[in-house]
């Protein structure tokens, strides 16, 4: 039996993690395993590139470098951990895939949309989640949530305009891919955005 690939998507602070735990949750309470993993750092030589991508130092990395960067860890985290898991049947919740790539690096830094989209095809050997799950947000709104909680890694620190170009990439792949990303306000109580998601996931067969 194949597992099924979830990730979430969205701009800093826009709630992933809390939903993703959730989840995890009640696909447990309702007997089905479930795997949450995160990109980067997914796997032990993630952590190392998760380090120097995201913690703020002296050291400047250019745009490119940062793409491919980005490349390297989500090609170990295939192999290593989403690909061994759907083939075990088990349901794999990932914080950020491709979509970041694609809004971060190239409508965010302005690196080339066709040049990420080999990469990433590269980097995962085509593989695509059953569904992505955007929790769409203000920028704004989102990082009064991080700024009230902890200071700022290397990519929250970007300006608030990379932030809104971001976000905008976001909702564009969702207008151009409905059949596998589902946009969701996500400045809502959190109780009704994990509904939300517990609906959708019911339509792909888990849960009741």
């Amino acid at each position: 039996m194949k597992g099924k690939f979830i990730v979430f998507e969205g701009v800093e602070g826009c709630g992933k993690t809390s939903q993703i735990q959730r989840i995890q949750e009640w696909l447990h309470s309702l007997n089905i395993s479930a795997i949450v993993t995160r990109e980067p750092g997914g796997t032990e030589l993630g952590l190392y590139l998760r380090q120097l991508l995201l913690e703020s130092g002296t050291t400047s990395i250019a745009d490119r470098t940062e793409l491919f960067l980005y490349a390297a860890d989500r090609s170990q985290h295939v192999e290593g951990i989403i690909k061994p898991a759907l083939a075990e049947g088990k349901v794999v919740l990932c914080d950020r895939y491709t979509d970041s790539t694609i809004a971060y690096q190239g409508w965010g830094r302005g690196i080339s949309l066709d040049t990420i989209e080999q990469l990433n095809f590269l980097a995962t050997d085509g593989l695509q989640s059953d569904l992505t799950i955007l929790l769409d947000i203000d920028p704004e709104i989102s990082f009064n949530r991080i700024l009230a909680k902890r200071k700022l890694d290397r990519m929250e620190q970007a300006d608030l305009k990379f932030h809104h170009r971001v976000r905008q990439g976001f909702l564009s792949l969702a207008e151009k891919f409905p059949e596998r990303i589902v946009a969701l306000d996500g400045d809502r109580e959190i109780d009704k955005v994990t509904a939300d998601i517990q609906q959708l996931l019911t339509g792909l067969g888990l849960g009741d």
